[in-house]
């Protein structure tokens, strides 16, 4: 089976289809100014673009990590979580508190999905 990577760097790339699976690597915003309901938006974004480069969509995401720098972040994040998700395809999800990379980030999300 093949395996192909898209938008590689020099340490990983943001998203790696194998078979009928795709992955994505844990995805910040760009625009870190932004309050977490901004860098939320940004990032599912993001996320979109990636599962549409590989053949996917968001309805067929099966399972989600989020990492949030403050949990009390949880619930306005959640808020766009919900907005973005399909209600009839929501997808096992673990969200969690963590010191991200870059402390002016207040949320990362990683994906897995079907094609």
């Amino acid at each position: 089976m093949s395996i192909v990577r898209h938008d590689p760097s020099s340490i990983l790339s943001q998203a790696v289809e194998h078979a009928s699976t795709v992955y994505l690597a844990g995805v910040v915003a760009k625009d870190l100014a932004k309050d977490v309901k901004g860098q939320t938006k940004e990032v599912l974004d993001e996320i979109d673009r990636l599962l549409a480069k590989c053949g996917s969509h968001k309805s067929k995401v099966l399972q989600a990590q989020i990492w949030v720098t403050d949990i009390r972040n949880r619930a306005p994040m959640n808020e766009v979580w919900t907005a973005w998700t399909d209600p009839k395809n929501l997808p096992a999800r673990a969200c969690v508190e963590a010191k991200l990379a870059d402390p002016r980030a207040l949320v990362e999300i990683m994906v897995i999905a079907a094609k």
